[in-house]
């Protein structure tokens, strides 16, 4: 296990009340020590941090790394090692693969694959129903001890309440969390994007906000009544943010997340990008008013966590027709830049509520041991640069796909390092796979 100095930074963990400049040291997986002008120990490698913020290492749970099935979008090598370049330590994977993961086997497989070509940690998650189907409730305590860290019909929102219900009372037992991708599908339908003025005009059939809402609130009266605990996954309109903060009001073991691209992007963008296929995403992009609130959610602690919902498509299921197109953009390598850009530099939001809502939160959400800037933790950190202006580029990216809206868009506010395990994984944006 090799050995790292990280000389002379900010050193920034709110939940562990660490905030000082200070030096580093990391030897054998773990924070061996934390001082001033520690000494290099003989081989070790030295990041000089002076002037960056060294943070508990980042953790998206909501990711989809395209394994199994459909490795021609994503892999295990590039999903994570586009999420070390992001700033990510650890991601949470989705179920919605080919096969659909909803059994142990396929648990530990992911399981497996991770130890053998993943650059950063990973957890799977199972599938709530056999297939996703919303029928029969798959065999989610084998998954548990299989190494499942929540369980989701991610993409496939379970569409009758009892079968849901049910899913709640057995999840219990285990307490893990259900997380949702709300949305009746009797109300969004064929739609392709945001239903309002903009899809009016641009002549595209439309999702109402509802087709979120119903979903959301259902769930949160499941939860009061089953006391499990449900994640509601990107949120984006006004009247969902409103819910959760209802439901946590009542008690309710809720917990939200929001995207990058739902508090960065209206429905605007669709028109303002000439139907940009990369505008389409599911939920989609709502109005100003819906990414205020979720602004407003994101400040006053209403969303718990930011995750990406990183979608990566192949360039033929993009480059087609706006309603012929695949719902979903990629997220891992531009989250951290938006968040810093978007969230941190104009006040929303605190950079020790940013390392809240991407580090301590989602850990605890999935119920691992939150990284800390604490002597004898595991060294999973991240590095931040507050004053690195940089463009986003698709040929930089290391994610196979390269769907999305923010190439060309120039950010302040960077990932530096990446850590995991102790092991440096990226460096100024460049990804370390040996």
């Amino acid at each position: 296990m090799s050995t790292l100095l990280i000389r002379n930074g900010r050193l920034l963990d709110p939940a562990s009340r660490v905030d000082r400049v200070a030096d580093l040291l990391v030897v054998g997986g773990r924070i061996r020590a934390i001082g001033t002008d520690l000494p290099a120990p003989e081989g070790a490698a030295v990041i000089d941090a002076t002037g960056k913020v060294v943070a508990p290492g980042f953790i998206d749970v909501h990711v989809h790394l395209r394994v199994p099935g459909q490795e021609y979008k994503e892999d295990m090598r590039t999903g994570t090692a586009a999420a070390v370049r992001g700033g990510f330590v650890g991601v949470v994977c989705m179920p919605n693969t080919r096969p659909v993961v909803d059994s142990a086997p396929l648990v530990s497989y992911l399981v497996d694959l991770a130890a053998r070509e993943g650059l950063c940690r990973v957890w799977p998650t199972g599938a709530i129903t056999k297939g996703s189907k919303g029928e029969e409730l798959a065999e989610i305590g084998e998954m548990y001890e299989a190494g499942a860290c929540a369980i989701t019909d991610d993409g496939r929102p379970v569409d009758r309440a009892e079968t849901m219900r049910q899913a709640m009372i057995y999840a219990s037992q285990f307490d893990l969390p259900v997380m949702d991708h709300c949305e009746d599908k009797s109300l969004s339908g064929s739609g392709c994007m945001h239903e309002g003025r903009v899809s009016s005009a641009l002549g595209l059939k439309g999702i109402p906000s509802a087709s979120e809402e119903v979903h959301v609130a259902r769930n949160i009266l499941l939860a009061l009544e089953t006391g499990a605990r449900v994640h509601i996954q990107h949120l984006s309109s006004r009247r969902s943010v409103d819910l959760v903060r209802w439901g946590k009001a009542l008690g309710a073991r809720v917990t939200a997340e929001a995207t990058p691209h739902h508090f960065t992007l209206t429905d605007q963008a669709v028109a303002d990008m000439a139907y940009s296929t990369n505008t389409k995403m599911n939920p989609p992009l709502r109005e100003e008013a819906d990414r205020q609130a979720i602004l407003e959610g994101i400040a006053d602690g209403t969303i718990d966590v930011i995750a990406t919902d990183h979608a990566p498509h192949h360039i033929d299921e993009k480059d087609v027709e706006y309603p012929l197109a695949a719902f979903g953009i990629t997220g891992l390598e531009t989250a951290v830049g938006l968040a810093l850009d978007r969230l941190v530099r104009p006040g929303v939001i605190s950079l020790e509520q940013l390392i809240l809502l991407m580090s301590t939160r989602p850990a605890q959400l999935i119920r691992r041991t939150p990284p800390a800037l604490t002597e004898g933790a595991e060294a999973d950190i991240t590095i931040l640069d507050l004053d690195r202006t940089w463009t986003v580029r698709a040929e930089e990216m290391a994610s196979k796909s390269k769907n999305s809206p923010f190439i060309g868009w120039t950010l302040t506010g960077a990932p530096h390092a990446t850590v995991v395990g102790g092991r440096l994984r990226m460096l100024e944006m460049k990804v370390i796979a040996e």
